[in-house]
């Protein structure tokens, strides 16, 4: 079949310039769009699909989201949630809830249970979508807001549902950037849509790529390099691209009262402290390989039966050895034990005693990943201090979202991934 490009010169060279920008460019820091940052005193928030050995709330419609986190002052508070459909960009759609929802989009969370036989007291919330009172009807990217009694907005989170009407074959390339060949990684995909009757593909179809979801590694506004019947094809050779980075750190708490692998001790007071040995800087060493679960993290305890409301907290101890100057950046303990986030909580202070940068942070217990990044209000630097290196293992995602002439909404339509394990050169 004959290939044929739908730009003009001047078109594909402004495309080219979008694309080649969002894949070289470092990720924005500070309030996702959508999203509002938990205060300290909620932890543990668990926002995933119920397939097994899933971490992201990305369902298909009709599929099950488990929600759950744990508020530390243990009071029993009235929380209530909301939802509600934004579009391509994260900005609140147009719907009526009764367009997109069946039931009650705001509602109370029924399921809450306080803490058994923990030194840390907690009142542990939970919630299904869909639920007895509330089922999406349609596609689309969604916030699940928590609320106070007042119903002021307590902390939000995103989650995408999606329709699967279009095929997503990505795969994923080493660079073949010669300069940068040892250090990135390329995203190459097909969209196949022999169901979708497209008009003008350049505005009915949008896509965003992820890695490993962190909803700071978004690629948008990426148009297909060619077009074929029923097909879009997005087989640039180096320009949908990232760092390969390093695999992510671990400490695992399930054995609260032992020492460890990575932990160096453990000390009881008010709670348990746990001391992680200290982190030497990577960017200068050589690649090795070291299983993770790409920045996310798994609640479990060997101590008790009922891990959601029977696993206790410690506060864990973290320090790093660089010679990384940070200038007028910080250094963070990077991962989605706190949604990808930026924050006082896990940013690290040099201690001029020990020469070393460090932090302490409160965990329930359980296997945790995390990455040590350099951040200002503007850029994500990963590599400063954990090095980048193509072989790293890591899991791309593609999400083909359609509107077409007419529509009020943005409907998700596809998402396929890839993994870097099985690099196509």
């Amino acid at each position: 079949m004959k290939t044929t490009s739908t730009f003009t010169g001047k078109d594909f060279s402004f495309c080219f310039y979008l694309i080649f920008y969002f894949a070289g460019a470092l990720s924005c820091v500070g309030q996702i769009p959508g999203q509002k940052n938990p205060p300290s005193y909620i932890k543990s928030v668990i926002f995933e699909a119920s397939t097994p050995n899933t971490y992201t709330p990305v369902i298909a419609l009709g599929e099950v989201l488990n929600f759950s986190f744990d508020d530390l002052e243990g009071d029993q508070k009235y929380y209530y949630y909301k939802i509600e459909h934004y579009d391509y960009n994260w900005v609140p759609s147009k719907l009526m809830s009764t367009e997109f929802a069946s039931g009650f989009p705001e509602d109370r969370i029924r399921k809450f249970e306080n803490s058994f036989n923990t030194l840390q007291p907690y009142t542990h919330y939970r919630l299904t979508i869909p639920n007895e009172n509330l089922r999406l009807k349609i596609s689309g990217n969604y916030v699940l807001s928590v609320l106070d009694d007042r119903k002021n907005v307590v902390f939000s989170r995103r989650f995408i549902v999606y329709e699967p009407r279009v095929d997503v074959v990505v795969t994923v390339h080493r660079s073949r950037d010669i300069q940068n060949t040892y250090q990135k990684q390329d995203v190459e995909f097909i969209i196949n849509h022999p169901n979708l009757n497209l008009r003008d593909h350049s505005q009915e179809i949008q896509v965003a790529v992820y890695k490993n979801w962190d909803w700071n590694s978004v690629r948008k506004n990426i148009a297909p390099k060619y077009v074929r019947n029923n097909q879009l094809m997005y087989n640039y050779v180096s320009e949908i691209s990232y760092w390969g980075d390093n695999e992510y750190l671990y400490f695992d708490t399930k054995e609260i009262r032992n020492a460890s692998v990575r932990i160096q001790r453990t000390r009881l007071e008010d709670i348990f402290n746990t001391y992680l040995y200290t982190d030497l800087e990577r960017a200068n060493r050589a690649y090795t390989f070291n299983p993770d679960v790409n920045g996310n993290f798994v609640v479990r305890t060997l101590d008790s039966d009922n891990q959601q409301t029977e696993a206790d907290y410690s506060r864990v101890y973290f320090s790093l050895e660089t010679t990384v100057d940070p200038g007028n950046k910080n250094i963070y303990i990077y991962g989605n034990y706190n949604n990808w986030a930026l924050g006082e909580d896990n940013k690290m202070h040099y201690n001029p005693k020990t020469k070393l940068y460090e932090a302490s942070m409160v965990f329930k217990q359980g296997f945790y990943n995390y990455l040590y990044v350099l951040a200002d209000q503007n850029q994500i630097d990963t590599r400063a201090i954990e090095g980048t290196f193509y072989e790293t293992e890591n899991e791309y995602s593609v999400v083909v979202y359609y509107k077409a002439f007419g529509d009020r909404y943005t409907q998700v339509v596809g998402i396929g991934s890839a993994n870097s394990t099985s690099l196509k050169n």
